[in-house]
């Protein structure tokens, strides 16, 4: 990458333009976003660990179109073990689908529904779809009524070994949204949707060695390193996060060393840092990748509490160029509102862009719905330091010590991250933003994130400048 003009001070992504360069790449689709940083993805979107945002759904939906999720540190070991085990025995194709059984009720129908993004509930017995159940068919019923009385059996299957045009063209003939998948015998294997079935034309799934979708893990830098991470291996993870917020710390490279020794035969990232000086340290500790980024977040009061932090994208900048010195990579963690952030930030050097609260108000965050005065959707999302957050992680500790450390928690512990009527699935934004990088890279004339890094071409601009690039939703005129 570089510069139009020379910075004399440093950048947020608002800060900064990309300009078009002469290219040879006539369509988007000539651009390969598989990433070089040992993870496997296909594309460089990762979920960030964050309790309300990254969970089992989350991770295998991104995986199967190529991204990566981070499982969080505050959650038990046993219960993330148990969330990559599940992971693992998804499949790459279909989504999962989520069943009832005929004489469960309209009440157990509506607290489902909304855990896929499709809308629909497979009806099932002895492990075969006898129906189907839609927002639509939940309207004005008692909630006591049982499902098998509103479902729509007029039902049609698609065959397991079906492909993503055939699956495409056997929904759009026979005018449905979606079907159940079923294999030789009948019983359910999966959902896909006509949109799923052209998703899975356009994106490659993020896959191991043994074919199984991708998941990676985080743990903190205190109590039993070892243990944990041994665990999470042991687990299948296919990424190890060493994560706290000040990264450049003697205990961080102290626990990057207790991992490096157990020969993790997986990528170990660590962060968070900003500096040059916190790459290197951390990547001679034993770290592959660094996260980088302090204070960006939507969720993060640490600049506003402390002062400290810095412009994103400088210190994506900065870092990802110290880490090239050594062969190795860095994660941009934080502080992407739209595809033209995420864009900026592979420009600036990042293997990947790491996505928090943006994915918060998706149907496939772990927060529950809730609906607002107006009858508008939301989840609700917090930050990782916040007062909520460290409630849970010392929920073991003793009264006096939790009350202690609640006396200093940053972050904000309630905000509401309202559902996108137009994109309210993870895979919705996905494209969006995918769209946009791919379209950047052609600008740049781009066909690898590799290339797109060395010919990214990038101005600074005034606020007047970033404002002038701002779509209008209606005139300006009275």
């Amino acid at each position: 990458m570089r510069f139009l003009n020379n910075p004399a001070f440093d950048l947020t992504y608002d800060d900064v333009f990309m300009v078009p360069s002469k290219s040879d790449v006539s369509s988007r689709m000539d651009v390969d976003l598989s990433s070089t940083d040992g993870t496997g993805t296909t594309i460089p979107i990762v979920v960030a660990n964050m309790t309300a945002i990254s969970g089992r759904r989350m991770a295998e939906t991104v995986a199967r179109r190529g991204a990566i999720a981070v499982i969080p540190q505050d959650i038990p070991i046993q219960i993330v073990s148990d969330v990559i085990g599940w992971v693992k025995t998804r499949h790459p194709f279909f989504d999962t689908p989520v069943t009832l059984a005929p004489h469960e009720t309209v009440a157990d129908a509506i607290d489902l529904i909304t855990k896929r993004a499709h809308g629909a509930l497979i009806v099932v017995e002895n492990d075969k779809p006898v129906g189907i159940v839609t927002e639509a068919d939940l309207e004005r019923v008692d909630r006591f009524t049982q499902v098998h009385a509103v479902m729509s059996k007029d039902l049609v299957t698609l065959n397991s070994d079906v492909t993503p045009h055939e699956a495409f063209d056997f929904l759009n003939t026979h005018r449905r949204r979606l079907a159940p998948v079923v294999d030789k015998s009948g019983k359910l294997v999966g959902i896909l949707t006509k949109t799923g079935a052209l998703r899975a034309t356009l994106y490659t799934p993020a896959l191991d060695a043994k074919g199984k979708l991708r998941i990676a893990a985080a743990v903190g830098i205190n109590g039993d390193v070892a243990g944990k991470a041994k665990s999470l291996l042991d687990a299948g993870a296919d990424v190890l996060v060493v994560d706290t917020a000040h990264g450049h710390q003697a205990k961080m490279i102290e626990a990057l060393k207790i991992i490096r020794a157990l020969d993790p035969k997986v990528p170990i990232v660590a962060g968070n840092i900003v500096t040059p000086e916190g790459v290197k340290d951390l990547i001679d500790a034993g770290a592959d990748i660094i996260k980088v980024g302090v204070g960006p977040g939507a969720m993060c009061t640490t600049r506003m509490q402390t002062g400290v932090g810095r412009p994103q994208f400088t210190a994506v900048l900065e870092c990802a160029a110290e880490a090239k010195k050594y062969g190795k990579t860095v994660w941009a963690d934080g502080g992407v509102r739209h595809p033209r952030d995420v864009a900026l930030a592979l420009a600036a050097g990042a293997s990947q862009v790491m996505i928090g609260s943006w994915f918060a108000g998706t149907y496939e965050s772990p927060s529950d719905l809730n609906k607002d005065s107006n009858g508008r959707l939301y989840k609700e999302s917090f930050g990782m330091a916040s007062a909520r957050a460290v409630a849970a992680r010392t929920a073991t500790e003793g009264a006096f010590d939790r009350a202690r450390k609640a006396l200093f928690e940053e972050g904000i512990s309630s905000s509401r991250m309202y559902i996108n009527p137009e994109r309210p699935g993870v895979e919705d934004l996905l494209d969006e933003i995918i769209a946009g990088v791919r379209s950047s890279c052609t600008y740049a004339g781009a066909r690898s994130l590799a290339d797109f890094h060395e010919k990214a071409v990038v101005g600074i601009q005034s606020a007047s400048g970033y404002a002038e690039g701002r779509p209008l939703f209606q005139s300006w005129t009275k």
